[in-house]
């Protein structure tokens, strides 16, 4: 049988940070004149920072030179991370504990795949980085979601085979990411917006225990 891996997204799956992303860009939205919605920062989510200052730019019909560009960015970010500082482990969303718990207990491989450059500095405030075994973050990729290249990496890391993966994602940039790298997706969140996940949860309090060791199988006997 193959060895098995599990890779995780960070916003809006192990933490709910996607709603301190909407407050900076929603701050950078309102300075800019631009009308700046939670619909609109759907599209945002598991794309880089970059892209997410670009698309919103288009959204204003803005052109700026890349010296503007470039402080609008640290703006934002010195913005998001004045909201995480004071982060803990009350922010780890409702039985995100209990999966990863049940993964390092059957000692499955974890990675976290996330476009955050802050993945680290959240997941030593919330207390979780013991159960990784691998954290690929914004730092050392160069392709944003939906090219797989975060996922892909992190199975090398874990030294385990992209089709013997799963990946558990809340954005469709992700999905689509985890598709392409053929490994099994999980969504999560609204399920009608992640129709392309191969399971779907509203939140991690719908994932049965059953589930993972039947998804761990699952994955074991593939090729």
């Amino acid at each position: 049988m193959k060895k098995t891996g599990f890779i995780f997204d960070l916003d809006g799956v192990i933490v709910d940070t996607a709603k301190y992303h909407y407050l900076a860009w929603k701050n950078l939205a309102d300075e800019l004149g631009i009308d700046f919605t939670e619909e609109d920062n759907e599209k945002f989510k598991g794309v880089s920072r970059k892209r997410c200052l670009e698309l919103l730019l288009e959204m204003g019909n803005i052109s700026v030179s890349q010296v503007q560009f470039d402080a609008w960015l640290e703006e934002k970010n010195e913005d998001y991370l004045k909201y995480i500082s004071n982060m803990d482990e009350s922010e780890i969303l409702p039985d995100v504990t209990k999966v990863l718990g049940y993964l390092k207990e059957k000692g499955i491989p974890m990675a976290l795949g996330s476009a955050s450059k802050n993945a680290v500095s959240i997941l030593e405030k919330v207390e979780l980085m013991s159960y990784f075994d691998a954290i690929v973050d914004g730092t050392q990729v160069t392709k944003a979601k939906p090219d797989p290249e975060v996922f892909l990496i992190a199975a090398k890391k874990m030294g385990v085979e992209p089709v013997n993966c799963v990946v558990f994602e809340d954005a469709l940039a992700g999905i689509e990411a985890a598709n392409t790298a053929g490994m099994e997706s999980i969504g999560i969140g609204d399920v009608k917006i992640l129709s392309d996940a191969d399971h779907g949860f509203n939140n991690f309090t719908e994932i049965d225990l059953g589930f993972l060791n039947d998804l761990i199988l699952l994955l074991k006997s593939k090729n």
